[in-house]
């Protein structure tokens, strides 16, 4: 049955009453009105909104606001510096490539990229990633400076086990860039990018170091084995290859190398090949053609995880433990045995074999390294005179 009609006024009182509300008989309070609303000159009301500021009140707001921009504003004339110190440095490089299979009757193709300037080994060179330039041939190699002026390479040096390449130039009035020196970028460190995204010569971006050490990278034709890059959320792009990352005292820190992206652009996910690397293998390049690397004499364990670190008494996987040794080689010498996970090698905690691999590739030829090794439930201390991997080869 549905009951239509108006409610007893007992009932309506007694509802009230259970829900807290006034008697019927009681009277309502007045409204009182919380504050002036505006009132247009044709006599309409906002009721969204209340009285507006005065000219006086915008003036101080207008006050707070310049003083408290003086903080980024002193941010931003820094970075308008390091630009003007930078632009000079950074170069566009343009690239025709023969084709390995020929398609549409195109025998060649185009390839862009960036690079930087800088003074080493008695030279003036330009130094980038060596796929900007891989298979062109030198005068097929264009250098474009930040004034318009165009240049030829005198001499190309590339390691493809690095991706690096360096392209010795000379010019007048030509402005290296500064180097930091040693391995002194941080996590969370302001940096900048500076290239040729898309052709787009010398754009700068901005943004943190966000991760260092990554390795295992799957990087085009997979040949570049010794990986230890830094992570960026400065935007790269196609066309930033080989151009610097920079850190607020104007000093490149890195070279800008790959993307993680599914769109081909910028998902905020960069590489850069750190700076002690990229001068190693460059000083290599043009002081001795190659880049000698060093050897050791261990296989490792690339699959080393927490059950195998539990088999031979340590907490957690670190280090890089040793499958087999080489007879005769530097750490048959020294004592090295199968199992024994290196932990540290000059000086510097080794997180995985791929960073031990990257630390040896970097050492210079007939150095003597300082190792800590876990066995038997120990940390051992020893020492080694690395050899030349061609010796073993």
């Amino acid at each position: 049955m549905i009951l239509r009609g108006v409610l007893p006024a007992a009932l309506v009182t007694a509802v009230l009453s259970l829900l807290g509300g006034a008697r019927a008989d009681e009277p309502v309070p007045p409204l009182t009105p919380i504050g002036p609303a505006i009132r247009r000159s044709d006599g309409r009301v906002d009721p969204m909104r209340t009285v507006r500021m005065s000219a006086a009140e915008r003036e101080r707001l207008y006050e707070q606001a310049a003083r408290d921009a003086e903080v980024l504003e002193m941010q931003g004339r820094q970075l308008r510096r390091l630009t003007d110190l930078l632009r000079p440095a950074v170069v566009h490089i343009d690239a025709t490539k023969p084709l390995s299979r020929p398609r549409g009757g195109k025998t060649t193709e185009d390839e862009a990229g960036s690079g930087v300037i800088a003074a080493f080994s008695g030279i003036t060179a330009v130094v980038t990633n060596r796929h900007v330039v891989n298979r062109a041939a030198l005068e097929d190699v264009v250098i474009r400076l930040d004034d318009g002026r165009e240049l030829k390479p005198r001499r190309l040096w590339s390691d493809p086990g690095t991706d690096i390449a360096v392209l010795q130039i000379e010019d007048d009035d030509l402005q290296p860039a500064r180097l930091a020196e040693g391995d002194t970028v941080r996590i969370g460190d302001t940096v900048l990018a500076i290239g040729s995204p898309f052709g787009l010569s010398h754009s700068v971006t901005l943004g943190i170091v966000s991760a260092k050490g990554r390795r295992d990278l799957d990087l085009g034709e997979g040949n570049v084995k010794f990986q230890d890059f830094i992570q960026t959320d400065a935007a790269i792009n196609p066309g930033n290859s080989g151009g610097p990352l920079v850190n607020l005292r104007g000093e490149v820190v890195g070279l800008n190398t790959a993307i993680a992206s599914n769109s081909g652009g910028s998902e905020g996910i960069g590489f850069a090949i750190p700076i002690p690397m990229v001068m190693f293998v460059a000083r290599q390049l043009v002081e001795h053609g190659t880049v000698p690397r060093a050897y050791l004499g261990v296989a490792l364990d690339k699959r080393f995880d927490q059950q195998e670190a539990g088999r031979l008494g340590m907490v957690r996987p670190v280090g890089a433990r040793v499958e087999t040794v080489t007879r005769g080689a530097p750490a048959d010498l020294a004592g090295i045995r199968a199992n024994d996970v290196i932990l540290e090698f000059e000086g510097r905690p080794i997180e995985d074999d791929d960073h031990l691999m990257s630390m040896v590739g970097m050492t210079p030829l007939g150095s003597t390294v300082a190792l800590v090794i876990f066995r038997d439930g120990e940390r051992i201390s020893l020492t080694l005179k690395v050899a030349s991997r061609k010796d073993f080869e």
